[in-house]
């Protein structure tokens, strides 16, 4: 099976100095892949390479084939890669469908849209109910809902999320964790940025842990659950 997405070779600088050092990752389609690390280990600068929004100043990211390189970061968005922010980054004054009307922006098909709106209600009915309720009002649960909601209204062939966790309640991190999972068993692929390892290698088929800006181990998920170097440096032993 080929990878949906590759880096190869990526170096990202901030400031003159490289975060990113070397990373290379393949991205299998239909699956779920992890990438772990503490804070700073550059898990968010990655993201940024690959939607360019912190291009690479060496090494080739590319999507189906595609060196994405030369393209702009709404380019990339339209080649199939969703992705869900860090910290939601809803728009607080709209409303529910609004915010998930954004995130079809780049589709012309009324007839398109309805459909993903359709299929988005029925993977949260909670936010069919709420459609018209001023997302600021919302719980961080929810509102994480609608994050990922608006993801997916790009019908995107590969998501991107980024510490889904981040903020809320065990209660909504479960039900979030059980949510990306079915997403993945639709066929979307995966590619997803926590630092919560027990609930990630729960759902992940494969993953790379990141070190201060390098990738220290790769594997599937019972591998790096297993891992004592990993368990006992990164995650303070725990499993």
């Amino acid at each position: 099976m080929n990878p949906i997405l590759t880096a190869r070779g990526v170096y990202t600088t901030y400031d003159s100095v490289d975060v990113l050092t070397g990373v290379d990752i393949d991205v299998l389609p239909g699956k779920i892949t992890c990438i772990l690390g503490v804070n700073g280990a550059g898990k968010s600068t990655l993201i940024r390479s690959i939607l360019r929004l912190t291009p690479p100043r060496v090494g080739a990211i590319t999507f189906n084939g595609i060196n994405l390189d030369r393209l702009k970061t709404h380019e990339i968005v339209r080649l199939g890669i969703g992705c869900i922010p860090e910290g939601r980054r809803i728009f607080g004054r709209m409303t529910v469908v609004e915010n998930l009307h954004v995130g079809a922006y780049a589709e012309r098909s009324s007839a398109k849209i309805r459909a993903r709106l359709e299929r988005v209600f029925q993977i949260f009915p909670r936010l069919k109910e709420r459609e018209k309720q001023i997302a600021g009002t919302l719980s961080g649960g929810e509102q994480a809902m609608v994050s990922i909601g608006r993801g997916l209204m790009t019908d995107p062939q590969m998501l991107i999320i980024d510490e889904p966790s981040l903020g809320l309640s065990p209660l909504f991190v479960q039900e979030n964790f059980n949510v990306i999972r079915d997403i993945a068993k639709t066929g979307v692929t995966v590619l997803l940025v926590e630092q919560n390892v027990n609930q990630t290698l729960a759902i992940a088929d494969y993953g790379y842990v990141l070190l201060q800006g390098h990738v220290i181990v790769e594997g599937s998920a019972d591998e790096l659950g297993s891992n004592p170097d990993v368990q006992r440096a990164y995650f303070g032993g725990v499993k």
